[in-house]
């Protein structure tokens, strides 16, 4: 349940974190934000939180899987990743490579995060 805790944590401060960066952007270099960007930042939040709850009960379950449940649930996030992008890309939508090319990078920085709690939870187990 602990683990559980820290990850939602450093989830909402990873998603803070990308909302002032976008902030940011938009005062900056408005060009480079697509409108949609909210509706972007909002699903990958969901979208991680919900995979992480997931994670942790199946862990819960069967620890003896791990690696088969947390590479379950990045191949899930991913295909949830490409059905969102294709139903925003055929919907009518504006500047769709700006739309692409800002959920590539909000992709990216949520991925990193999933890499690096990955890599922390099994640096203990590693010894």
């Amino acid at each position: 349940m602990k683990l559980l805790k820290s990850h939602t944590v450093s989830l909402v401060l990873l998603t803070l974190a990308i909302v002032l960066l976008t902030l940011l952007v938009q005062f900056a270099w408005p060009t480079l934000i697509h409108g949609r960007i909210w509706q972007i930042i909002i699903f990958y939040f969901g979208l991680m939180l919900l995979s992480g709850k997931l994670i942790q009960f199946l862990l819960k379950q069967s620890e003896e899987n791990s690696v088969a449940i947390v590479l379950g649930a990045t191949i899930l996030r991913f295909l949830a990743s490409l059905i969102f992008i294709a139903i925003c890309l055929f919907t009518k939508i504006d500047n769709k490579i700006l739309f692409f090319a800002d959920f590539f990078v909000i992709y990216l920085l949520y991925l990193l995060f999933d890499i690096y709690s990955l890599i922390t939870n099994l640096r203990p187990h590693s010894k």
